[in-house]
């Protein structure tokens, strides 16, 4: 029996008693946890009214159970123990004391690591990601790609076609050359300069050596171009076919198997995928087509398209209808394939790198507290949710586990004032309002544990707008003399963590720290702004339309709010050379038409508007003036074009929204013809050789 309390709705600060129930094995907590819900374990009519089923609390994966509850001393700077307790978060450092774990003989190993040893998980050091422990691991990263001897005009398949060749690349993180290179190959094979070719007569042996270099190699991540839809099925496949039977142990403990499992990824930002999943466990896989995917909008995501726009540089020039006939040619032919292959391999290292997905991810998995596999493969959610169990165990709050029924409840989202279209050629500034549903939240105190109802108000007798406020769509929150939010806590460390990180980057000199900083500060900025859409999440594991409809609606009022404050305040009455008008305003941002033709004289006006209106609001919202669009082509809601200025001597770019030039759906023609007459509108204001 444990006092807590309900995380959902404001209780008056009351802790009630819980029943925390333990079992010996994470399987059977799912078996008792709907025994429980369904009402058949009421023992003795425990629970009265159970016939509507009866709550349970805190369901979350085993695995984040185990990091979220593992308080471990942290060790200060001094050495000596402090009191404060850290949680154990993905990819972070963890120590077992000298003392305090024991070797396993060989003869009892489970595991194909290097190290094998029993500890007591409480006597685990968790370190804070600061100063030392801010460092990456020099993590041993394998990079592969495999070729296949296809029949004309087919996508080969495993149960015929052979896999004649292998390339792998091996690095340590932080390092920048390799320091292993190969090519597996089936048949002879000439040699290339500074790589080891391995020459094999049966493709059985070919593919069981591979299985042994992989194990000798000991990656910790394993990465490649489209490996978790292609290369490894493929290999499992193929080995099966092959009846190779020891082939598939990829993973790090000894008797447990890889296998090719279908599954199916689906996100809000992502769509429907199907994909494929294959278990290296211990070993985290990086698919760099998927990562690319999920980060980048791009028009081709073939390894060739991917390569030249972020490194400027493209595959061996080998189509893939040739690959059977240079295999079947003389080792020179196949020595040609062999550095087509290594390249493909080598490729994905270097757009690792370039795109600085580990380190982001490391980074993204430090400040949410998961594993770093479930950043790829599960959506935006399951990091939140680890931030908010993290944050409630320690101010012993229960989550409810809430019946997911997907409502079809909508509410009103943000708000888009009604532009006024056309061509302006006076610089238009835009206002941004900075972290605008983060700050909101944070404003006014909308939390699941100040949420009120009129039940709730008349029981505590709480007065309005003292205790309470009443949001512009009528729901009612306590305001932080009663109790702080606990979303605001949370956004308040992920902002001040960012800030701290930007300070930090600001200073650091170290490539390695200053790549690691950004990771950092990208990852708090993410996850700060993912909190509102959890709540608005109809299909989540905690929904509340009250917070989230409250934040959109607060976010439209300042909208409004700020159109009129501008207009009311930069006119000719008093005192400036134009009327300002407001033109169009979106979600988080207004566009600004002051009047004067002069652009230094525009940001002026920017800047003292931005500071006038944030003076209106409530601490932490504030606005900010970012830049001046001029020449502006306004075309519709969510569609304009407009060279973008930051400083008044020289344009930054050319920036389009919604725009056939940004959009992926339609010809390259049609982006061609429409870029020139922008370039005609904006850049060279030549309106009449536009519209020629």
């Amino acid at each position: 029996m444990v006092m807590r309390e309900n995380l959902f709705g404001f209780q008056g600060n009351q802790r009630s008693p819980y029943l925390k129930i333990t079992v010996t094995d994470p399987k059977h907590i799912n078996r008792l946890r709907t025994s429980i819900e369904s009402g058949g374990a009421n023992f003795k009519g425990l629970w009265k009214g159970a016939d509507g089923g009866i709550l349970t609390f805190d369901n979350i994966q085993y695995i984040l159970r185990f990091m979220i509850d593992t308080k471990v001393c942290i060790i200060g700077l001094s050495g000596e123990e402090h009191a404060d307790i850290e949680q154990i978060s993905g990819m972070s450092w963890v120590e077992a004391p000298p003392t305090k774990y024991h070797m396993v003989p060989a003869r009892d190993r489970q595991s194909n690591c290097q190290i094998e040893a029993h500890v007591h998980y409480l006597d685990l050091i968790a370190h804070q990601n600061d100063g030392e422990w801010a460092k990456i691991a020099p993590l041993r990263i394998l990079s592969f790609d495999i070729e296949c001897a296809g029949r004309k005009g087919i996508f080969p398949e495993a149960n015929q076609d052979p896999v004649i060749q292998i390339a792998n690349v091996v690095t340590r993180y932080g390092e920048s050359k390799p320091f292993v290179r190969n090519v597996f190959c089936l048949d002879t094979c000439s040699l290339i300069v500074n790589t080891q070719i391995l020459e094999f007569d049966a493709e059985e042996k070919m593919l069981m050596a591979w299985r042994d270099f992989l194990e000798k190699v000991d990656p910790d991540v394993i990465i490649g171009y489209n490996i978790a839809n292609f290369d490894f099925p493929y290999l499992l496949d193929r080995a099966k076919h092959l009846k190779c039977s020891k082939f598939p142990y990829w993973t790090r403990i000894k008797n447990i198997i890889s296998q090719a499992r279908d599954t199916n990824f689906s996100s809000k930002q992502m769509g429907n995928r199907d994909t494929k999943a294959t278990n290296t466990n211990g070993r985290i896989q990086l698919d760099l087509l998927q990562l690319v995917q999920r980060d980048h909008q791009l028009r081709s995501y073939t390894l060739n398209s991917v390569s030249a726009t972020f490194l400027k540089e493209q595959k061996e020039d080998v189509h893939h209808t040739m690959i059977t006939e240079l295999f079947n040619g003389t080792p020179d032919s196949r020595r040609r394939l062999a550095v087509y292959c290594l390249k493909d391999a080598y490729l994905p290292q270097r757009l690792m790198d370039k795109l600085m997905c580990l380190v982001n991810y490391t980074e993204m998995a430090r400040v949410t507290g998961v594993p770093f596999n479930y950043l790829l493969a599960r959506g935006q959610q399951v990091k939140f949710i680890s931030q908010l169990f993290r944050k409630a165990r320690e101010k012993d709050l229960v989550i409810p586990n809430l019946r997911n029924e997907a409502s079809d409840e909508q509410y009103e989202g943000a708000t888009v004032i009604e532009p006024t279209r056309g061509y302006y050629d006076v610089p238009v500034a835009t206002l941004d309002f900075a972290s605008l549903y983060p700050s909101i939240i944070q404003a006014h105190n909308l939390c699941y544990t100040t949420l009120l109802n009129k039940t709730s108000v008349e029981k505590l007798n709480l007065k309005k707008d003292v205790d309470y406020i009443v949001t512009p769509n009528g729901d009612m929150f306590c305001t932080t003399t009663k109790r702080k939010g606990l979303l605001s806590q949370i956004l308040e460390e992920l902002l001040g963590a960012r800030k701290r990180a930007k300070k930090e980057l600001a200073i650091e000199t170290d490539p390695f720290k200053k790549a690691v900083l950004n990771g950092r500060q990208l990852a708090l900025k993410v996850s700060a702004n993912s909190v509102y859409g959890i709540t608005g999440a109809t299909v989540g594991k905690l929904p509340c339309l009250a917070i989230a409809s409250s934040t959109t609606s607060y976010g439209r009022q300042m909208i409004e709010k700020t159109k009129s404050e501008v207009e009311a305040r930069f006119n000719i009455a008093n005192g400036y050379s134009h009327d300002a008008q407001v033109i169009y305003g979106d979600t988080d941002s207004v566009m600004v038409k002051f009047g004067p033709k002069d652009l230094a004289e525009a940001m002026k006006l920017g800047e003292e508007a931005a500071e006038y209106v944030s003076s209106k609001f409530i601490k932490p919202i504030k606005l900010e003036f970012e830049k001046v669009y001029f020449p502006y082509l306004l075309i519709n809601k969510k569609r304009y074009a407009g060279l973008y200025w930051t400083n008044p001597d020289k344009y930054d770019k050319m920036d389009s929204k919604g725009i056939e030039t940004v959009r992926r759906d339609n010809c390259r023609l049609v982006q061609t013809v429409i870029e020139t007459v922008l370039r005609k509108i904006l850049i060279d204001q030549d309106l009449q050789g536009a519209q020629e």
